[in-house]
């Protein structure tokens, strides 16, 4: 009977902690959970994925994304030494030590000990909640129960990495690291260790930069306990002690600061933007920034812009120096800018005049006064040089023999290369004129570095890019091989800076009126560097050149980008290098041809191919015919003389290769015409 009885009731025991049990875990399922999608910093990172610039969640605390193995593991294993050895095996709560406390609290009517686990201590983040309030207490519990259902150990340890308060408005061991030691969490030592376990304890009384004496005491004790427990020996302990502690905070990285912007406006949704930059060339370039306008004036402002040319890829962009410098218009990024580009749209002229077969390096042109249909152009020292050869004119940077040029090509024409180079540009009359050659036109740095990219690539263009993600788009044929090839062998003959290495760079200068703008624009064989000084508001800087101000920036900015300079592309096989004596007749001398481009009814025109056409190379060449004109006729493919002409109207090209090429054709008077097509 008895045995029955005591049969019966361990039966109704089991029964109700089986009840208990299932109503338990329903209570805990029932949990309803704080959000465990946590906001974080929005972080800018470099081409390596190296922090560039992050910025703080929206109530102005910096979190940043962080997960357990791009932390020190010894970290956590301190952690969990310090805070809770049994994280790893507990459901959440540590009954031992929960026990303990419970009892004090009822014995007191007050929280007095521990007990937290290391997940309880993430649901009171979680939840912001009070640790000294018995149903704050209890409310840890359930969370942390949950918590534990739902959640892997490392997804727990992550929302603490994320959440720990380390004083202010520092959150998470990422934010702690940058912030007091100015390095990413992968590797600590284990004085740093210390006190990032120590400070969470108690955040604002033992934060470094307010209570260096109390954080250094909070991190030795620490040190002490890692000791007892075997972590450290004493040697590393008594080490670890004497690496002092941090009394002040350090900035979060703020570099290329504009162009974080840009990204951050162009994808507001995205928590991570990589970017093409080199964060170690940006850091250089923006320090060659704050240097080079080091005394000039409290309102000189520089930009620069550096990229591969034969991948588009924007390696360094400074839009001004000294972001938050108000009085220098920091905010501004001067590499977006609308300005004058002074002499630097000088090459492309030039380029497209031996694309026309209008000039050729050797070609004489006229440095004299002149008069374009009321345009009455001066050079910028108000001299005059007579006959001289176009390479020197372009390397002297007149202004007599450019406007020459494009009044032949017509401003349309140069405009047409801008769209084609996508250079976005303002017309401040509306109307194309002449003067777009001498700077009359707007333009930013970073379309101008890509126009000069686009010469570096032998005419060939390529948008830059800035976002690692970005598609890589095809450019257009702005020039041809040979007549990019030749702008570049006369911008590498323009003399150096004093003091700069001597070097085969290709660079141009550009001063635009009134002194508002110097600009310094370079290439070798691999990269392309733009330079830009002013002031952002637009005013004169008296006495500003770009020769003297810019250009010494641009060769600083080649010698931190790289030791030694990349070599410039040969000439191609089909480039012309001969004196002026031996170019053909046409070529010897520079003559207006205005007319031919206004299709005059005696002018040459090329019948065939006709333009934009794709036709089929014949075993012997290219058939070509022309129409109008005054024998003899001179062809020209890409620039180079291929073919004379006494009488015949048609003729056969030899020598060409599939692709683009741009044929030129031009008649005793000096009057010519061009056609670019696809041969194949």
């Amino acid at each position: 009977m008895m045995r029955a009885r005591g049969i019966l009731w361990l039966a109704a025991g089991l029964f109700l902690t089986a009840f208990a049990r299932d109503r338990v875990d329903l209570w805990i399922d029932d949990t309803r959970l704080p959000p465990l999608a946590l906001a974080t910093s929005v972080q800018v990172l470099d081409r390596e994925g190296t922090l560039l610039r992050a910025y703080t969640v929206a109530d102005g605390r910096w979190r940043l994304a962080v997960t357990p193995d791009q932390v020190d593991p010894s970290f956590a294993t301190a952690l969990m030494a310090h805070e809770d050895k049994r994280f790893l095996s507990h459901n959440g709560v540590n009954p031992r030590a929960m026990t303990r406390a419970v009892a004090q609290a009822v014995w007191h009517g007050r929280v007095v000990s521990g007990g937290s686990t290391l997940t309880m201590q993430v649901a009171r983040l979680l939840e912001d909640g009070t640790t000294g309030e018995v149903a704050g207490k209890l409310r840890q519990m359930r969370v942390a129960w949950a918590l534990e259902r739902r959640l892997t150990k490392e997804e727990i340890l992550g929302i603490y990495l994320l959440l720990a308060p380390y004083g202010g408005n520092l959150e998470g061991i990422r934010a702690a690291t940058l912030s007091y030691f100015g390095k990413e969490p992968k590797r600590l030592t284990p004085a740093e260790i210390a006190l990032l376990v120590a400070i969470p304890q108690s955040p604002e009384t033992r934060r470094p930069d307010r209570h260096v004496a109390r954080a250094t005491a909070a991190r030795d004790r620490v040190l002490a306990r890692a000791m007892q427990d075997g972590l450290i020996d004493a040697d590393q302990a008594t080490a670890a002690r004497t690496e002092p502690v941090p009394a002040t905070r350090k900035p979060f990285p703020a570099l290329a600061a504009h162009l974080s912007d840009r990204a951050r406006m162009q994808d507001p949704s995205a928590q991570t933007h990589r970017l093409t930059l080199d964060r170690n060339l940006q850091t250089a370039l923006e320090t060659l920034a704050s240097e080079g306008i080091a005394g000039q004036g409290d309102r000189l402002q520089i930009a620069l812009v550096v990229a591969d040319h034969q991948t588009g890829q924007i390696l360094a962009l400074v839009g001004s120096a000294g972001f938050t410098d108000d009085a220098r218009a920091g905010f501004v990024d001067m590499t977006q800018a609308l300005r004058s580009p002074g002499s630097t749209l000088k090459p492309l002229v030039y380029g497209l005049a031996f694309d026309e077969g209008l000039a050729h390096p050797e070609t004489l042109l006229e440095d004299r006064p002149s008069d374009f249909s009321g345009y009455r152009p001066q050079n910028f020292d108000r001299q005059y040089r007579g006959t001289i050869r176009a390479r020197e004119a372009l390397q002297q940077s007149l202004n007599i023999p450019v406007v020459a040029l494009t009044e032949a090509l017509g401003p349309a024409r140069l405009l047409t290369a801008l769209d084609k180079a996508g250079v976005h540009y303002d017309l401040p009359a509306g109307q194309p004129g002449l003067a777009i050659a001498l700077g009359g036109i707007g333009v930013t740095l970073q379309d101008m570095v890509q126009l000069y990219a686009a010469i570096a690539r032998g005419g060939a263009t390529l948008p830059l890019r800035w976002r690692t993600d970005a598609p890589h788009e095809e450019g257009q044929h702005l020039l041809a091989t040979t007549s990019a090839w030749f702008v570049g062998d006369i911008l590498a003959g323009l003399a150096q800076p004093p003091g700069a290495p001597q070097n085969r760079l290709a660079y141009k200068t550009g001063t635009s009126y009134g002194h508002r703008d110097a600009w310094a624009i370079g290439y070798d064989g691999r990269h392309v560097i733009g330079v830009w000084m002013g002031r952002p508001d637009g005013t004169p800087v008296p006495g500003v050149f770009g020769a003297d101000l810019a250009a010494p920036v641009l060769f600083q900015a080649f010698a931190r980008l790289k030791p030694e300079l990349d070599p410039q592309a040969p000439a191609p096989p089909a480039t012309l290098l001969v004196a002026n004596a031996q170019l053909p007749q046409p070529l010897q001398r520079f003559r207006s041809r205005s007319a031919a481009f206004e299709a005059a009814a005696d002018g040459p025109a090329v019948a065939f191919p006709p333009d934009g056409a794709e036709v089929e190379l014949l075993p012997t060449g290219l058939l070509a015919k022309v129409e109008g004109g005054t024998a003899p006729f001179t062809w020209l493919a890409d620039g180079a003389p291929v073919a004379l002409s006494l009488r015949d109207r048609a003729v056969m090209l030899p020598g060409l290769g599939q692709g683009f090429v741009t044929l030129s054709v031009i008649d005793a008077a000096g009057r010519s015409a061009r056609a670019t097509v696809r041969l194949r």
